[in-house]
């Protein structure tokens, strides 16, 4: 339930899996934020980031990961990237390419880079990524059980050296889950990145600060006043 309409959609993988998505539009779009999450909960929570775009004329879709809400079948690192191709795919039904920005939140960051990679949307934006969610993981192998985390190396660097399009990249100098630091690492292997810091925002918080929502207005309206 939220307080704007939304479309619910289910797309049939060719390996019997199923991926669930929730599609919120406003009239006289500028075109859709392709949102890919973080790790925790469902879309069913993270609906309400709908908001801060739909409010600066932009519609909104965000697909739930297998395993995660109504979305079901077996998981790995290539049935993953295959999914957010499907979607985005499936965009392109609706959206022309120059109206397609892929938005990629933590865990979200390198399957969004992954999706500009492959294609050619207008924007690539970056909340919080890793350098590689390898190299982030290894960070924790004190306690963490590696040998199954580690299947999954999802290079965002790599991924990077092929995007064409505008890359900006937003993260919080605070952050101790996936450290500023690796922003820093992906800007130094891309120049053309665009890194843009928030103070004091850490992992799951920076929609708590108007500089968030700064960086998104200019970043989706460059050259529109406020």
């Amino acid at each position: 339930k939220y307080p704007f309409p939304f479309d619910e959609v289910y797309f049939d993988m060719e390996d019997g899996g199923a991926v669930n998505g929730i599609h919120f539009k406003v009239p006289n779009s500028l075109g859709v934020v392709f949102y890919l999450k973080g790790n925790s909960r469902s879309i069913k929570g993270w609906g309400k980031f709908a908001k801060d775009f739909l409010g600066k004329g932009y519609d909104f879709f965000m697909i739930d990961y297998r395993g995660f809400g109504k979305s079901r079948g077996k998981r790995n690192e290539k049935k993953l990237y295959s999914d957010s191709q499907f979607a985005y795919n499936w965009l392109l039904k609706t959206y022309k390419e120059e109206q397609i920005i892929v938005y990629g939140r933590s865990l979200g960051s390198g399957f969004a880079a992954q999706v500009a990679s492959w294609n050619s949307p207008k924007i690539l934006i970056l909340d919080s990524p890793y350098y590689s969610f390898e190299y982030n993981i290894r960070r924790f192998t004190f306690w963490l059980p590696m040998r199954f985390l580690l299947r999954y190396k999802i290079p965002t660097n790599q991924f990077l050296e092929k995007i064409t399009c505008p890359i900006y990249i937003i993260h919080g100098k605070k952050d101790r889950l996936i450290p500023f630091a690796q922003s820093e690492m992906l800007k130094q292997e891309k120049p053309s990145v665009q890194l843009m810091p928030i103070i004091q925002g850490g992992h799951n918080n920076l929609p708590d600060f108007p500089k968030y929502h700064d960086y998104i207005y200019e970043i989706l309206n460059p050259g529109v006043g406020r």
